[in-house]
């Protein structure tokens, strides 16, 4: 069991330590001047610390503090899935532009001519060339035969710089759609597909999920590492108490009197526990000092305190 509950802290410890990181990084994000990233920062460890611990603190409170306790849980457990769904969002979009980025876009040159500028271009020469070909031979057929042949030449150079242009444009069609599938995870998009809805509404429900996840795991943890040892298991094993002579190296007296177990204790294991404890001299008899050596509540202590007075009236 001891070794079971130091997994527990450890585990506990792990948890809380991302979702810390993942609060400081989302705060850091959010923020514009340094002044505003450390008042966000310090807002997420705060909100982090409350929820985690909150219900182990709050476990024996009285009933109104409880009540009280768990409102302010839920709204702490609330803003910290907020902060870490806003970080895993800016990290897909971070990760996504940088896979973009590896593909290269093409574009037509400052100095080039827009399509559009050259089909108006060919449209002149067309128009040009066929007033041409409308006219007959007076006279001066080499001429006219030459301006035939120059702007068919031209209204050729035209077509093909016309298929060049749309060849570039398709090229660059391609990059662009191929760099938009890049900036998409490809789970989520598939995801996407299957359910039905928007990537940006599957990339919001992951990231939501995630972090209800990691504040739920760490809440538990913490609550069950945060236990009274009796609670989960852990008794202390101490041997027979003789007068005249002390247990275990405790500073006990060779006068000072064993406490007899209370009659009806028995099925309470802490305070089996806890006479024991007191008779060895590891503990006095106070609420104080039994609330610091088992680990228990101010509301637990005294009542244990009570049950103890039948077995010793002069504590």
């Amino acid at each position: 069991m001891i070794g079971v509950n130091r997994w527990t802290w450890i585990l506990a410890a792990g948890a809380t330590g991302t979702a810390l990181c993942l609060s400081v990084l989302s705060g850091w994000q959010r923020g514009g001047s340094m002044e505003e990233r450390l008042v966000w920062v310090a807002l997420g460890i705060v909100l982090i610390a409350s929820a985690h611990l909150l219900p182990a603190l709050i476990r024996d409170a009285p009933v109104i503090m409880r009540a009280v306790g768990g409102a302010l849980w839920l709204v702490c457990v609330t803003a910290a899935c907020y902060g870490h769904a806003s970080f895993f969002l800016l990290a897909q979009r971070h990760a996504g532009e940088l896979r973009a980025a590896s593909v290269p876009v093409s574009t037509l040159a400052s100095t080039g001519r827009s399509l559009t500028a050259a089909m108006e271009k060919r449209a002149d020469v067309v128009a040009r060339l066929a007033a041409v070909n409308a006219q007959r031979c007076s006279g001066n057929c080499t001429t006219l035969k030459a301006r035939r042949i120059t702007l068919a030449a031209k209204r050729d150079a035209l077509d093909a710089e016309a298929d060049d242009i749309r060849r570039r444009q398709a090229a660059d069609d391609r990059a662009v759609t191929r760099r938009d599938t890049l900036a998409t995870d490809p789970v989520t998009e598939r995801l996407a597909a299957l359910l039905g809805t928007t990537v940006t509404r599957v990339d919001l429900l992951s990231g939501l999920t995630f972090a209800a996840v990691l504040e739920g795991v760490a809440c538990l943890l913490w609550t069950i590492a945060l236990q009274p040892r009796s609670a989960l298991g852990i008794t202390a094993v101490v041997p027979p108490v003789t007068a005249g002579h002390e247990a275990n190296g405790s500073h006990a007296s060779d006068s000072a009197p064993v406490m007899p177990l209370p009659a009806d204790t028995s099925s309470d294991p802490e305070v089996t526990q806890l006479v024991r404890d007191i008779a060895a001299g590891r503990v006095r008899p106070t609420v104080a000092d039994i609330r610091r050596h088992l680990g228990c509540s101010q509301a637990r202590a005294t009542a244990l305190r009570r049950q103890l007075a039948p077995a010793n009236p002069t504590a």
